[in-house]
């Protein structure tokens, strides 16, 4: 009799748990900022099975394994970068494409509350195969990719950059749709006055269905940019350094304002009918000369991004947060500068199961504080502009695993 009343009483307390412990993360009083969601409130979300499993204020704490409690912080999807160089190795005198000047993205982008990076144009249909080998199966961030026109990757400004002949539509789009990876066709560096490799670039995206993202080289003098972008890009298609001087380390080029500080008109008509204007601020492609009259005329960009690389981990840039907070200095919202770095990258890469926190969606998640005070931040000569807000980040979760905390927030005491 005590035998059976024993097993009663461990099954009904076994039932209780399994029951308390539905989920096994609940992040509690978090603010809330879910931009596709329409979700700006603070608000509580369990995590299941690497999952989002519940949305709800003031969930019941007995329901979780493992709680987070946020209060005073912001919660948001994980951050998409959609311009970074993450294609690294070893291999001497081959500029982004396997050699020392990109980076390995894990070290860079959960600490940004970055779970989603596109590595943009590292590798082309010749080495893209060894890129994900080497480099995408071996991420706990997911990684995803442009694809270069040039068959062999960023290995070089010159000469292989500006080989024609290896700009192939036909094969690129081919490995473009062979692996799933692939989110873009890049097209970068190209010095001369001919549009035939802009073409190339478009129609391998084309041929894809993926967008295409230009990151213009230099011409002297400067070609003009109203035939790139009303008559060659499509809707979608993609310029990143959009606040880049009109005199890069390639030559002359085309600036958003002209010399009287005006934005250009065809710029204006080219975002109103759907071309994506990014940041893609790197080392030497964002001034505040250029940002600062811009940005007061209202010309935002749709998507921010870093140029992450060896060459701006260092400099202005330094990383993903410190560009948001950048932007949301210059006059960008939270919710606004959230979105540019969440929902609308996910939706230009045509990966809208990304960058939301939709019930059943990856668990992707980034916690920040918002710091108050009197900051500085530099652009690409090194000359700064004060701010009055930071973004910290204080925990990333990436497919419900903790993988960023940087105060403890997500851990156990050690004498608990």
């Amino acid at each position: 009799m005590k035998k059976t009343c024993l097993s009663l009483a461990l099954l009904c307390w076994s039932l209780l748990s399994v029951h308390a412990q539905q989920y096994d993360i609940l992040i509690k009083n978090g603010h809330v900022i879910d931009p596709k969601n329409q979700l700006d409130e603070v608000m509580d979300i369990a995590i299941k099975d690497q999952k989002i499993a519940f949305l709800a204020p003031n969930m019941n704490p007995s329901d979780a394994v493992r709680i987070i409690d946020a209060q005073g912080m912001i919660v948001t999807p994980g951050l998409i970068d959609i311009h970074g160089h993450h294609f690294y190795g070893t291999v001497p005198h081959r500029y982004l494409s396997n050699s020392f000047t990109a980076l390995p993205p894990d070290g860079f982008t959960f600490r940004a509350g970055v779970t989603t990076v596109a590595d943009a144009g590292g590798a082309g249909w010749r080495n893209f195969r060894q890129f994900k080998e080497q480099v995408i199966d071996r991420s706990r961030t997911r990684v995803l990719a442009f694809i270069n026109i040039v068959g062999d990757g960023m290995s070089g400004v010159v000469p292989r950059e500006q080989d024609q002949g290896d700009m192939d539509a036909k094969m690129t789009a081919m490995v473009a749709r062979q692996f799933p990876e692939i989110i873009g066709v890049k097209i970068a560096h190209y010095r001369g006055h001919e549009w035939e490799p802009y073409r190339k670039a478009a129609e391998a995206g084309s041929a894809a269905n993926i967008p295409v993202m230009v990151d213009l080289g230099g011409a002297d003098p400067a070609l003009p940019l109203a035939t790139l972008f009303l008559e060659i890009l499509r809707p979608g298609d993609i310029l990143t350094h959009m606040y880049g001087r009109n005199y890069s380390g390639h030559g002359p080029k085309e600036a958003v304002i002209d010399e009287s500080e005006i934005v250009r008109e065809h710029w204006w008509i080219a975002q109103k009918k759907g071309l994506i204007f990014d940041v893609g601020h790197g080392g030497g492609s964002f001034y505040y000369d250029v940002a600062v009259p811009a940005t007061q005329q209202g010309f935002w960009p749709n998507t921010i991004s870093t140029d992450l690389h060896t060459g701006s981990m260092n400099g202005g840039m330094k990383d993903m947060l410190n560009v948001v907070s950048k932007m949301m200095n210059l006059g960008m919202s939270l919710q606004e500068a959230i979105e540019a770095a969440t929902w609308k990258p996910a939706q230009v890469i045509q990966r809208e199961d990304l960058g939301h926190l939709s019930v059943g969606a990856e668990a992707d998640l980034a916690i920040f504080s918002l710091r108050q005070g009197e900051f500085g931040f530099l652009d690409s000569a090194g000359e700064s502009n004060t701010g009055t807000q930071k973004l910290e980040t204080e925990l990333t979760l990436r497919a419900g695993s903790v993988v960023w905390d940087l105060n403890g927030l997500g851990s156990r005491p050690w004498n608990d």
